[in-house]
């Protein structure tokens, strides 16, 4: 991919991810954060949000990890990155290629049934009306450039997961029949949009969706995790009993429940999942936290 450059608007979990796999499959990378002081040791180099003119000037791919403000609670506001770059991406002399990473959310409440990357969006939640707006604000450049938009379900990797959830004693196995929840492991993400990436598309947007081949009720990852770790699993607890302790934000995210078919996404890029369950992705979470003495 000689003479392809990606710009990364946030350097956070998942960003830092996807730049790093575009980097070592010949990209040059630059990412964006807002305080790139506290990155002083970055293998990717980095430039204030407010500076990144000159890297979007030789872009030929840019990818927005950034929620859009209120994502975390309350609060309105329109997608910072396009916010403050919307014309110098519309001018960018050699862009080809925009990719979004948004949510599953945006699908709505099915009661647990399937959903794929056909399905209208129904949000429910107003941080996910807020995403699927922003989605709409990308989908707007596909007149003239590809663009991806990634609904992303729960995410999970190395120091982020339940396995950290249960060594720290936080790990709590609500039981809730019937209530599937979809995750995908972070480098399945980074390993996607590298995919789309790479691929020659026509001008166009399109819906990806990122989520592993098998939506799982909360408290059977929580058993398998226990599992691995050779600990006795956290007492059950009833949704209704534990419900009342949650937080709105956890709630929030009971309130939903949805199967994420991502069949067709696999098919788009070629890509098939390194980690299609839970299962192999906490195996593999294990396995890097040992080898980097996180465990």
């Amino acid at each position: 991919m000689s003479g392809r450059h990606l710009v990364v608007f946030g350097f956070g979990y998942t960003g830092a991810a996807a730049a790093r796999a575009a980097r070592d499959a010949g990209l040059s990378v630059t990412a964006t954060s807002r305080d790139p002081s506290r990155f002083v040791r970055s293998d990717i180099p980095l430039v204030p949000f407010a500076q990144a003119g000159a890297a979007l000037a030789q872009a030929t791919h840019v990818l927005s990890t950034v929620p859009p403000p209120g994502d975390g609670g309350s609060g309105e506001g329109d997608d910072p990155v396009l916010a403050a770059w919307l014309p110098v991406i519309a001018a960018a002399p050699r862009l080809r290629w925009l990719g979004y990473l948004s949510t599953t959310g945006v699908y709505g409440d099915h009661a647990g049934g399937w959903v794929d990357e056909t399905t209208p969006p129904a949000p429910v939640q107003a941080r996910s009306r807020r995403r699927l707006a922003v989605e709409q604000d990308w989908a707007g450049f596909g007149g003239r450039f590809a663009v991806d938009l990634f609904r992303v379900a729960g995410i999970y990797g190395p120091g982020r997961s339940v396995l950290t959830e249960l060594r720290a004693g936080r790990g709590r196995r609500v039981i809730r029949p019937g209530h599937p929840f979809c995750r995908i492991h972070r480098d399945d993400i980074a390993g996607a949009v590298l995919a789309a990436m790479q691929q020659d598309r026509v001008a166009g947007a399109r819906v990806l969706n990122l989520s592993d081949d098998l939506p799982a009720d909360s408290a059977d990852v929580v058993e398998e995790a226990a599992r691995l770790l050779g600990v006795a699993p956290p007492e059950a607890i009833a949704f209704a009993a534990a419900e009342a302790g949650m937080s709105p934000m956890a709630r929030s995210f009971w309130q939903e429940s949805r199967r994420v078919g991502s069949a067709a996404t696999q098919a788009a890029l070629g890509y098939r999942w390194r980690y299609p369950s839970y299962r192999e992705g906490l195996r593999a979470v294990l396995a890097a936290e040992q080898a980097d003495g996180a465990a």
